[in-house]
C-alpha cells in the first residue's frame, strides 16, 4: 500500500462463510433437494481381481420404484485426472481390479429402493489372481493389472542423476544406508463424497459435487458423456473436508449424470462411509531406501534415494506422485550430488492419489529419520548438524529448483529455543523423549495437468452502484478459507468493507477457470490474479478521484470505504461516490486478472514436477512419553514454526498449521489403510475402526509464524496448508528413539511395534529388517547445474 501498511492483510478476521457454517445454513451437496429428485446407488465388486462374465440387471429393473439401471457399456470412454493415465471406466466393463470398483448403477425413487435394487443385480465373475503388495507386483509380471503400461505391473519407473553422485560419495567421511516404510492412509473427511446431477429440458447438464477440481471434472464429463463442454455446468458445492481426496473425477459423478440424462430427473448419489474408503485416492504406501554420504560435521556430499509406491489399480495422480517422492529432497538441505530412482506399481487395491503433502510426506519421514541416525552415529546434535547445511534464499538446487525465499533457519531456531531443546535432548528421564525434523513444500505447481499456454487461474470483479463488489473466481474453498482470502485481497486493494464483498466461486458457467484446490496453489495464484484485476479498476477510480479532489492520482489511497489523499485524509470522497462518477465516465465497472506461474529453469525430461512459484519451510519439535512396558505413546507437546511468507490472515494460517499437526500425528501413530491378505478387503472401513486422533489425543500445539515475504506471493504470501504436516511424523519417530532407545523405521508406530523392538533390544535380538525390492530402472536422466537455461533470476 502507499503508506507501507495493510488495513486487512495480516489481521485475524473472521471467514466470510463462518456465520453460515456456524448456524447450519451452508448447503453441502447432500443437503440439496430438487423436485422429482431420484436417488442413485452403485453396485461394487466383491473381488479384488476378476473377469466380468455376465451382468443381469433385469431383477432390479422389475422392482417397483426403480427408474433405470445402467452398466459400464453405456459409458465406455476412459478417463483419468492425468492425461498420461486415462485408465478408468465409469463402471468396469470387462474386468474389476479392486474390491469396491463399480460395475452397475441404479436410479430409484428413494435410497432404500436403490440399495435393494443393486443387491438384486446378478453378476457372474471369474476370479483372477490378485496382486496385493509391492513385492507381488514385481514378482508376478505375467499377472498384469493394466496393459497400457510398458512392463508388468510397473505404472511408472524413473531414474535421475544430478551432479556426480559417485564422486560425491567418494568425498564422504561417513556413509549410511537405511530402509523405511510409510504405510498408506486415507483422508477421512467428515463429509462423504456426494453429487447431484440434473439434465434439464434445455438438454444442458448441471452437477453439484463435493469436488476440489470442478474444472477437471467438467473436462472429464465432456469426454466420457460425449457432450459439448459448453452444455455442462459443474458447481463445486461447499466441501466438508477434502485433503486431496476429492481431487479426481469419480465414477459416482459420471453415473449420476448419465442416470439423470436417462430419467430426466435430478439424481443424487451419496457414498456411504465404507464406499469412501474404497473410493480412496489417499496416501501411497511407500518403501524407501536412502543412502547418504556426509562429512564429519554432517554436511551432505551425496544422496541416493529409491522409492517404491503401491499405487493401487489405477493411475490417478500417480505419474506425478512417483516424481514427488524424489524431487524435493534437495530443497531443504544442500545436496550437491543426488540420484533418485522411483517406481509406482499397480496392485489390486483402491487407487492411491494425493493426500495433504502429496508424495512428499513419505520421503520426508525417511530422510529426517535417516539424518537423525547419522547425527547419532557422528555424536552430533541433530539440530546443529542441520543448521550447517540449509538451503537459503536465491539458491538453485542441484536438480534446478529455484529457492525464491527461505526462512528455515529462523524456523529451526524458534522451535529449538521455544522447546528448550538443549536442556532436554538426551537428558529427559527414560520413557520421555524429544525429537526434531524439518521440511520443505511447494506453493503451487509450475505446470497445469493438461499442458496449455493459458493462465492457471482468473478473477473477474464488478462494482455496482451501491458500492457493492462482486468477485468471481473458479477457485474451490475446501475449508481452507480461500473464499475468505479472495475477499481479504479485494478489500485490501479497493479499501471497501469486507462485508460489502460478495464472493462467487467454483462454478464453471459463472466464473473464470481456476485449476482447483491442490498443490497449495490457491492463495498465491488466485491472490495475484485478484490484485491484477483490482489494480485495473483502481486505475480508473483513482483517475476520477484525482480530478474530483484536485490531487495527483499517485498520492491517493483506498481504505475504510473512502478514497483519499495519503497525507491529508480530509481530502477524500466515499468509495460509492467515486465509483458512480467513474461508471459515468467509463461505463460499467469491471475488470479481469489472471495468473500463470513463472516457468521452471531446468530443462530435462521430468523437470515439470517440483518447480513452484515459492517454497515454504517448516520445523517441528515433538515431546512425548513412551511407556516402556506397553509401547504406548502419548504426545505431550508440539512446537512448530512455519515460513508462510506473509500471513494473509494469521488466524487462518495457524488453524491450517494445527490441522496439519493433528493429521501428521494421526499418520505417525495410528492411521493405516490396511487390507486383508489375498482378499483385498479393507480391514477397517469405518470411522469406528479406522483409528484417527480425537481432541483427547491432540496435544498442546505451540504455533509460530515466520513471516518472510516471498517476491512471487500476493503481499509476499506462501502456503500454510500442507507443508506443516511433513516434519511431524519423523519428529515423532525421532522422539521415540530419544525416549526409549529403539528405532521404529515404519509408521504408524503402534504400541506393538515399540514393544517388540524393546523386547528384542532386551534380549539382544535383531528384528527382521524391512525388505526392499530389487528391479531394473530405465537409463537415468542425467543433468548438471551447468546446463541451466538462460533467464535465471
Amino acid at each position: 500500500m502507499a503508506d507501507g501498511k495493510f488495513s486487512v492483510i495480516g489481521k485475524p478476521l473472521p471467514k466470510v462463510d463462518a456465520f453460515a457454517k456456524s448456524v447450519g445454513a451452508t448447503q453441502y451437496a447432500d443437503d440439496l433437494i430438487f423436485p422429482r429428485m431420484a436417488y442413485g446407488k452403485l453396485l461394487r465388486s466383491p473381488h479384488p481381481h476378476a473377469r466380468i462374465v455376465r451382468i443381469d440387471t433385469s431383477p432390479a429393473e422389475k422392482m417397483p420404484g426403480v427408474l433405470t439401471v445402467i452398466t459400464g457399456k453405456i459409458m465406455p470412454i476412459k478417463f483419468g485426472i492425468m492425461p498420461t493415465s486415462e485408465d478408468e471406466e465409469a463402471m468396469a466393463i470387462e474386468r474389476v481390479r479392486y474390491v469396491g470398483e463399480p460395475v452397475a448403477a441404479v436410479a430409484a425413487i428413494d435410497e432404500e429402493t436403490a440399495e435393494a435394487a443393486t443387491e438384486a443385480i446378478v453378476v457372474e465373475y471369474e476370479e483372477l489372481p490378485a496382486i496385493l503388495s509391492i513385492e507381488d507386483a514385481l514378482a508376478h509380471e505375467e499377472n498384469r493389472i493394466q496393459t497400457y503400461n510398458r512392463k508388468g505391473n510397473i505404472h511408472k519407473a524413473v531414474s535421475f542423476e544430478f551432479g556426480n553422485p559417485e564422486e560425491g560419495f567418494a568425498e564422504a567421511d561417513y556413509t549410511r544406508e537405511d530402509v523405511l516404510f510409510f504405510e498408506g492412509n486415507t483422508h477421512l473427511p467428515m463429509e462423504q463424497h456426494a453429487v447431484v446431477a440434473y439434465f434439464g429440458p434445455d438438454r444442458k447438464l448441471t452437477i453439484w459435487s463435493s469436488t476440489q477440481t470442478p474444472h477437471y471434472v467438467h473436462r472429464s464429463l465432456a469426454k466420457v458423456l460425449e457432450m459439448p463442454p459448453s452444455r455442462i455446468r459443474v458447481i463445486a458445492a461447499p466441501v466438508g473436508g477434502g485433503f486431496g481426496g476429492k481431487s479426481d473425477p469419480f465414477s459416482h459423478e459420471f453415473c449420476a449424470a448419465k442416470l439423470s440424462m436417462i430419467t430426466g430427473r435430478p439424481v443424487k448419489v451419496v457414498l456411504t462411509r465404507e464406499e469412501v474408503f474404497y473410493t480412496h485416492r489417499g496416501r501411497h504406501p511407500v518403501k524407501m531406501w536412502v543412502k547418504t554420504g556426509v562429512k564429519k560435521d554432517g554436511s551432505i556430499t551425496a544422496m541416493h534415494f529409491r522409492s517404491f509406491l503401491d499405487g493401487g489399480a489405477y493411475g490417478s495422480y500417480g505419474m506425478a506422485s512417483v516424481h514427488y517422492t524424489g524431487v524435493l529432497q534437495t530443497t531443504t538441505y544442500v545436496v550437491p550430488h543426488y540420484k533418485f530412482e522411483g517406481a509406482r506399481l499397480f496392485t489390486n487395491k483402491p487407487p492411491c492419489g494425493p493426500k495433504r503433502g502429496h508424495g512428499t510426506v513419505q520421503p520426508r519421514f525417511a530422510v529426517e529419520v535417516h539424518l537423525d541416525k547419522i547425527a547419532d552415529d557422528l555424536k552430533l546434535d541433530p539440530i546443529e548438524m542441520r543448521l550447517n547445511m540449509l538451503v537459503k534464499s536465491g539458491d538453485i538446487t542441484v536438480n534446478g529448483l529455484q529457492i525464491t525465499s527461505c526462512a528455515l533457519r529462523e524456523c529451526i531456531e524458534k522451535v529449538r529455543d521455544a522447546s528448550g531443546w538443549k536442556d532436554k535432548f538426551r537428558k529427559l528421564p527414560y520413557g520421555k523423549g524429544i525429537g526434531f525434523a524439518a521440511s520443505t513444500y511447494i506453493t503451487g505447481a509450475g505446470l497445469p495437468i493438461y499442458f496449455n499456454q493459458m493462465p492457471h487461474t482468473g478473477v473477474q470483479i464488478k462494482i455496482d452502484r451501491g458500492g457493492g463488489v462482486t468477485v468471481f473466481c473458479g477457485s474451490t474453498d475446501i475449508g481452507q478459507g480461500s473464499d475468505s482470502v479472495l475477499a481479504y485481497v479485494v478489500a485490501e486493494e479497493l479499501g471497501v468493507d469486507l462485508w460489502d464483498i460478495r464472493v462467487v466461486t467454483a462454478d464453471t458457467d459463472l466464473t473464470p477457470v481456476d485449476l482447483g484446490s491442490y498443490s497449495s496453489r490457491v492463495t498465491i495464484m488466485m491472490g495475484n490474479a485478484a490484485i491484477e484485476a483490482c489494480r485495473k479498476l483502481k486505475g480508473q477510480l483513482f483517475q476520477v478521484a484525482a480530478e474530483m479532489l484536485q490531487v495527483p492520482a499517485a498520492e491517493l489511497v483506498a481504505r475504510g470505504g473512502r478514497i483519499f489523499h495519503v497525507r491529508d485524509a480530509e481530502k477524500g470522497a466515499s468509495f460509492v461516490e467515486v465509483a458512480n462518477k467513474t461508471e459515468a465516465r467509463f461505463g460499467t465497472l469491471g475488470a479481469t486478472g489472471s495468473y500463470t506461474p513463472p516457468k521452471g529453469i531446468a530443462k530435462y525430461k521430468g523437470s515439470g514436477v517440483g518447480p513452484t512459484p515459492a517454497y515454504t519451510f517448516c520445523a517441528a519439535v515433538v515431546e512425548l512419553n513412551c511407556d516402556p512396558d506397553t509401547g504406548f505413546i502419548v504426545v505431550e507437546k508440539v512446537w512448530i514454526a512455519h515460513d508462510c511468507g506473509q500471513a494473509v490472515n494469521p488466524l487462518l494460517a495457524e488453524g491450517q498449521i494445527e490441522g496439519s499437526v493433528y493429521m501428521g500425528l494421526g499418520e505417525a501413530l495410528m492411521e493405516e489403510q490396511a487390507f486383508r491378505t489375498k482378499l483385498g478387503i479393507h480391514k477397517i472401513p469405518s470411522m469406528l475402526e479406522y483409528k484417527s486422533p480425537t481432541t483427547l489425543d491432540t496435544p498442546e500445539i505451540i504455533t509460530m509464524l515466520v513471516e518472510n515475504g516471498d517476491p512471487e506471493g500476493p503481499y509476499g504470501a506462501k502456503e500454510a496448508g500442507q507443508g506443516p504436516l511433513l516434519p511431524v511424523p519423523p519428529a515423532v519417530v525421532n522422539a521415540v528413539y530419544d525416549a526409549v532407545g529403539v528405532r521404529i523405521d515404519e509408521v504408524p508406530i503402534t504400541p506393538d511395534k515399540v514393544f517388540k523392538a524393546l523386547e528384542a533390544k532386551a534380549k539382544r535380538r535383531v528384528l527382521k529388517p524391512i525388505s526392499i525390492p530389487t528391479m531394473s530402472y530405465p537409463e537415468p536422466v542425467r543433468w548438471s547445474p551447468s546446463e541451466l537455461a538462460v533467464g535465471v533470476k
